[in-house]
Order: structure tokens, then C-alpha cells, then sequence
């Protein structure tokens, strides 16, 4: 991932993919809280921003339908993807992603009665937990745990156990402490059926909208932010998301890193999208945010 600075514009920008928790939102899931702490609305300007600019906001969360769909109606948004990639939604139209068999049962249903969850958390005892309260809510697609593995070893591990339909999608550093958790850091993963993604939603949405890569970009804080580098002609990882994502994702040629984190980052990509500025922000590091992404 290259600095800010070094980004140059393609051309217009018509749509901007932006992640929620960690991203748009700081701490406690707000539009004005600063990462680390404090407050900002350079975020909630850059919002305003896209749409006078006529650019559309497209939210790309881990967070349920319901959840991202109320975020979506509050920030003006035309169209949402939720649970990681698996729901691509505009208005009342719910695009899946993801096959939905012959069943009657959702990916959920089908992860839970598999025993895959279960054979993680084994594996990964005391590295690996649901991400509760969040996970209690209902789900549709996507199975949603924290804690610290090494995603390409659980991946391999999954497969080797029988359960190669699955994946384990890493959506970044939960910035708060769970004294029970003796790691480093924590991160939140999503079990999901395999090629579900942000990539593959944000590809289905350019597609039924006409869209060109270069006319889109993405702003998120994860690895799974980053892996929209092929289908965007940008990504802007913030600035609270850069070492996970850069420890995780190699070197990526349209990826760039933002002075600011959260909301501030979000702004700096806008305005590096817009012509606004020149990328400057206030180079705060750290993170926050709700857990889902």
C-alpha cells in the first residue's frame, strides 16, 4: 500500500464503497467520534461532500440488513451490501450472493447445524470466541467470531476437516481490551460461504449499475476492505486500519493509506477523490468502532 499522497485520479469517481464500523463510524458506532477518541465531522462533511458532488454512497458491512439498513436510510446511502458481501440490497431489491441451494435452510442455519463454528472454536480454544453481544443477533449468512488465527492456517484447516465451502474472512482490529483474551491484538472474523466477500458484492453492484472499475473506489479499515483492490480503481485503507491490513494483504498496486483514521480518513480520501485537497489530515492513528465492519 502506497502513501496518500502519491494517489492520482483516474477521472470522475460515480461511486464510492465506503465500510461502516472503524470507517465511517468511530467508537460506539458514531458518525462523530474520533478514533481514537475525541470527536470529528470531517466525516459527516465528506458524506455531504459525495452528494453534492452527485457521487453515490454505497455502505459495504458486515453488519445485518436490518443493522445496515438503517445506517444506509440515516446517511443518504443509494444501496447497501451487508453481512460481508453476502446481501447486495437497493430499496427493496435483495440481491444474494452467495448459492442458495435446494434447502430451505440460510447459510447461518447451514454453518451452525454443519459444526464448522464449533471445530473452530476448538481448534482455536482461548484464541477464538463468538463476538458477542453482536453475534446473537440474528444472522442470514455469515457466522461472526473474534479473536487472533492465522486466516490462510484456519482456512486450510476448515478444508481439511470437510468444510472447504466455508471461509474465514478477517474484517479487522476490534480496538478494546477483553481481559479473558490473552492476545496481542483482537480481530473480527466472518465464517462465510466461500466467495462471499465486499469484492464480489461491489462487483455485482457495478455491474448492475454500468459502472466502470475506474469510476469506483473503496475506503475500509481490513483486510477484507483491501481484497476490493481488483474490482475498485482505488482502495484508501484509514489510517487505524493500515498495519493489519498491510501485515495481511502484500504489496497491492491501487491500495493507499490515509493520514487520518475512521471518519478523518474518509475524508481524505474523498477529498483526494473529489480535488479537493492534497490527502492532508490529521495523521491520528489507533482505531474503534462497532465490531461488525
Amino acid at each position: 500500500m502506497r502513501p496518500l499522497a502519491e494517489f492520482r485520479p483516474a477521472g470522475r469517481v460515480r461511486a464510492l464503497y465506503a465500510d461502516l464500523d472503524g470507517t465511517l463510524t468511530g467508537p460506539g458506532g458514531s458518525l462523530f467520534a474520533g478514533i481514537p477518541s475525541g470527536w470529528t465531522d470531517r466525516g459527516a462533511a465528506a458524506v455531504a461532500g459525495l452528494h453534492a458532488a452527485g457521487v453515490d454512497l454505497v455502505l459495504v458491512s458486515g453488519r445485518t440488513q436490518p443493522q445496515a439498513r438503517e445506517a444506509a436510510r440515516m446517511l443518504g446511502a443509494s444501496a447497501f451490501v451487508a453481512e460481508l458481501g453476502a446481501f447486495v440490497v437497493e430499496g427493496s431489491d435483495v440481491v444474494r450472493t452467495f448459492d442458495a441451494g435446494g434447502g430451505h435452510a440460510s447459510p447461518f442455519d447451514a454453518i451452525v447445524r454443519s459444526g464448522a463454528g464449533g471445530f473452530l472454536l476448538d481448534r482455536y480454544a482461548r484464541r477464538l470466541e463468538p463476538h458477542t453481544p453482536w453475534s446473537a443477533e440474528p444472522r442470514e449468512a455469515t457466522l461472526l467470531l473474534r479473536g487472533l488465527v492465522d486466516v490462510a492456517e484456519a482456512g486450510s484447516a476448515l478444508s481439511g476437516a470437510g468444510y472447504g465451502w466455508l471461509e474465514i474472512k478477517d474484517n479487522g482490529v476490534v480496538h478494546r481490551r477483553y481481559e479473558h483474551l490473552d492476545l496481542p491484538e483482537v480481530h473480527v472474523y466472518h465464517l462465510v460461504p466461500r466467495g462471499v466477500s465486499k469484492a464480489a458484492a461491489i462487483a455485482v453492484h457495478r455491474e448492475r449499475h454500468g459502472l466502470r472499475r475506474e469510476e469506483t473506489a473503496h475506503v475500509g479499515d481490513s483486510p477484507s476492505d483491501l481484497d476490493a483492490a481488483p474490482v475498485t480503481g482505488a482502495v484508501f485503507i484509514v489510517a487505524n486500519g493500515a498495519d493489519a491490513t498491510r501485515a495481511a494483504g502484500g504489496d497491492v498496486g491501487n491500495a493507499y493509506v490515509t493520514p487520518g483514521a475512521g471518519g478523518d480518513g474518509v475524508a481524505d480520501a474523498v477529498d483526494a477523490l473529489l480535488g479537493d485537497g492534497e490527502g492532508e489530515g490529521d495523521g491520528n492513528g489507533g482505531g474503534g468502532g462497532e465490531p461488525a465492519g
